[in-house]
C-alpha cells in the first residue's frame, strides 16, 4: 500500500488529476483520495518517487506519509 499526503487538493476536479496522475505511472492501481485528510492511498507496485513526480507534475506537492 502506498499512502502520500498531498497539498493542494481542494476540490473534485484536484482529485480527478491527481488520480489521473498516480494512473499514467500505474495504470492497474486503484486510486483511493481522501479529500478532507489530502491523502492518496493505492494498492501499487510503482516506484513512490515515480508517483510523487507525477503528481508534482499535475500541479500538487506530494510527500510520504
Amino acid at each position: 500500500m502506498l499512502r502520500l499526503n498531498v497539498e493542494g487538493m481542494s476540490c473534485g476536479h484536484c482529485v480527478r488529476s491527481v488520480t489521473e496522475a498516480f494512473n499514467r505511472v500505474d495504470p492497474k492501481a486503484e486510486v483511493r483520495v481522501d479529500l478532507d485528510a489530502k491523502r492518496v492511498e493505492a494498492e501499487t507496485a510503482a516506484d513512490p518517487k515515480a508517483v510523487m513526480r507525477a503528481i508534482a507534475e499535475a500541479g500538487y506537492a506530494a510527500s510520504a506519509a
